[in-house]
């Protein structure tokens, strides 16, 4: 085919999703190369409510990009997760949070205000059943014309893979977490 032969959409859906490292980071890589274009962005973040590399990065660029850059982080931390939970959260406090975070996500998607809309870890809050498949499908389905999203987080639900254009599925191969070690600051948040 020759170049001419292809189109361009208007807006398209990216999936970041597996067992491997680097979802996060790649969302975060696709928010940079959109304010490089000059697009409005907002960045989700579900899940993450610790203190974590990109929450220093996005805070520190937001004076930078002003009102071309939202950023909203929500959630309260991993749910059934062993040690690694929040040990005062309920899971009530869990589901609110991940749904306030949602309502956040349809309303900024859904606004025709911004060109992308990153939702970080949405994926996990929707398999671990703060939030429903039908809610994911009306995020991916109701988004404005021109507003491209990006979902990231393992278990991305299959049935809706029909609904997006470009899905990863970053696999690991090694991961040293394996080896009981701890995840390292700047290299895994």
């Amino acid at each position: 085919m020759a170049f001419e032969d292809f189109e361009t959409k208007e807006s398209v859906v990216v999936v970041y999703t597996g067992d491997g490292k680097g979802k996060t980071s790649a969302s975060l890589g696709l928010m940079t190369r959109a304010l490089g274009t000059r697009w409005k962005v907002a960045f989700i973040q579900f899940i993450k409510y610790w203190g974590v590399g990109e929450h220093v990065f996005i805070r520190d660029i937001q004076p930078l990009y002003k009102d071309q850059l939202y950023f909203y982080k929500g959630g309260k931390g991993f749910y059934n997760a062993g040690d690694m939970s929040p040990q005062s959260v309920t899971p009530e406090q869990h589901k609110q949070a991940a749904l306030d975070t949602y309502n956040q996500a349809l309303k900024a998607a859904t606004s025709g205000e911004y060109e992308l809309v990153i939702c970080d870890e949405i994926n996990n809050a929707v398999h671990d059943g703060l939030l429903t498949t039908e809610q994911l499908k009306t995020l991916i389905t109701t988004r404005a014309p021109k507003t491209s999203l990006c979902l990231t987080g393992r278990n991305f639900p299959e049935e809706h893979l029909e609904l997006v254009d470009i899905a990863t599925e970053m696999h690991k191969l090694k991961h040293h977490y394996d080896n009981k070690f701890l995840a390292n600051k700047g290299i895994d948040f």
